[in-house]
């Protein structure tokens, strides 16, 4: 079940999405869940794409996020609840693969942002919501705008916790995820002939952020 070509066989895969690394979704029993196989970034990754060190089961990052993302959704905070997880060791390296539930009829905020402006309301949730998620200590590694869904209901779900950690709540770390987050707006408006942002807008989802942290 870790591999998408048992899905294929199965005639089970609903879609894709491509970053770094291929997603899967596939349809098992009466839900959409979402494969995913990690593989490094950076230079390194170009030479061990998607090996890493072996140090025993509890330090591989697959262990590690499917462990925070339990966590997570005990708090009741808006993340993919994690179904089933692989940890492939030999030789002192390992592979990994996770399986987590999808969002329901997602969408990221850079698909949004393509097309049409953020609503008031839905820029308010955004800051909202993240701002619960640093009152809980939850740190996301990479916090963009591609890793924030909006659910067919309008509801936010936070994604892809790989390298995410529960830290004490402190201003540093939280300014410097709010700050990668600004950074993933402007990236991501240079990248798109047409993207449908501005400052004003920012501004609306710090002032949530500020006033709900």
């Amino acid at each position: 079940m870790f591999e998408p070509e048992y899905w294929q066989k199965n005639n089970a895969i609903v879609g894709s999405k491509q970053g770094r690394a291929t997603a899967w979704f596939v349809k098992l029993h009466d839900k959409v869940v979402v494969l995913k196989h990690y593989y490094r970034g950076g230079l390194i990754g170009k030479l061990l794409s998607d090996q890493y060190l072996f140090f025993g089961l509890k330090d591989t990052r697959v262990y590690q996020e499917f462990e925070l993302l339990e966590h997570l959704k005990q708090q009741d905070l808006p993340v993919p609840a994690p179904i089933a997880a692989r940890v492939s060791a030999r030789f002192g390296v390992y592979r990994g693969d996770i399986i987590t539930e999808a969002v329901e009829d997602a969408i990221s905020v850079c698909e949004i942002l393509q097309s049409r402006a953020l609503q008031n309301i839905e820029l308010e949730k955004i800051g909202q919501t993240i701002a619960k998620f640093h009152q809980a200590g939850a740190y996301h590694d990479d916090l963009n705008i591609n890793n924030i869904l909006f659910s067919g209901d309008g509801e936010v779900f936070l994604i892809d916790f790989d390298k995410g950690k529960i830290l004490a709540p402190a201003t540093p770390w939280q300014q410097a995820n709010i700050e990668r987050l600004q950074r993933s707006f402007k990236k991501e408006a240079g990248k798109w002939p047409t993207f449908h942002f501005d400052d004003n807008q920012w501004q609306a989802l710090l002032q949530a952020y500020r006033t709900s942290v």
